[in-house]
């Protein structure tokens, strides 16, 4: 099977290609990109597309390699003892499949969403390397090892916040997932709002990406502030014309707060406009 897109999902040709590429070579796929262009609902949208399960792990900065596999709760079963209960008798009773066990143990191939890698420690993706290249794992507890009845697809997303090692790389398919352009952008609104006015989303997509290119923001603007801003317009009614300026380095727009999201760049950009005033 291949990942074609989605009515609900615009992926631009390469992304397919690498998506496919991936399943092709029965590798990770390693996505990485900006934060909001799309790299978790991916997964979402491979899995659906498919018509295959899937299973999704939320990397924190306290998340262990083992958490994936399986977690053995020595805390309950002590707690069990003390209270008499005969499932002490039994140590799978406190043995909890992680993510990948779950994939592994699935009846069909399923797609494992590793969101956010690079929030974990760094050695956090070299305690992986054996699992994710021999599909199996050993549960000490029991003495049984844990063999994937098919191959998932494993999604990893990473927002470039650290490093990834290259024995961790080498066994990935990467893509990096590019800031749409215009036109991709258009694409990608007309999804969640179709009816939109032409004249209203020519006028915001101006100001959207004459936000992003002023140097110096902190956070720039994505995908998923454009959809909310659009959203608010559309609910407070807000017309095209309230949107135009002759220097869109001189004009803070309105409900500006759902594009930029910190005060060193709202001052930033109202410092950028009084300056672009003062030199006309």
């Amino acid at each position: 099977m291949r990942f074609e897109g989605s009515d609900r999902y615009v992926a631009t040709d390469d992304l397919k290609l690498a998506v496919n590429a991936a399943l092709a070579l029965e590798r990770p796929l390693l996505i990485k990109g900006e934060p909001g262009t799309g790299k978790t609902m991916l997964a979402e949208e491979v899995a659906a597309s498919l018509g295959r399960p899937l299973l999704q792990w939320h990397i924190k900065s306290t998340t262990k390699a083992q958490q994936g596999l399986y977690e053995y709760d020595a805390v309950s079963r002590l707690r069990d003892s003390q209270l008499g209960d005969t499932h002490v008798n039994d140590i799978a009773h406190y043995i909890k499949p992680g993510v990948l066990w779950q994939a592994f143990d699935s009846d069909v191939p399923a797609i494992v969403l590793i969101d956010e890698i690079d929030k974990a420690d760094i050695e956090f993706p070299n305690d992986l390397l054996r699992e994710l290249d021999r599909m199996e794992f050993h549960v000490y507890e029991t003495q049984q090892t844990v063999r994937a009845k098919h191959r998932p697809l494993v999604v990893i997303t990473s927002n470039n916040e650290k490093e990834l090692p290259d024995a961790f790389l080498r066994r990935c398919f990467f893509h990096y997932i590019r800031f749409p352009d215009a036109e991709t952008m258009t694409r990608i609104v007309d999804v969640h709002f179709p009816g939109l006015k032409k004249a209203l989303l020519a006028e915001a997509l101006q100001v959207f990406f004459s936000l992003r290119d002023v140097p110096g923001l902190k956070k720039k603007p994505s995908t998923s502030e454009l959809l909310d801003w659009l959203k608010l317009l559309l609910a407070e009614d807000i017309p095209p014309e309230m949107l135009k300026s002759a220097d869109r380095k001189a004009f803070l727009p309105p409900l500006h707060g759902a594009l930029l999201k910190n005060e060193q760049d709202v001052h930033l950009f109202e410092r950028v406009a009084f300056m672009a005033r003062a030199g006309r």
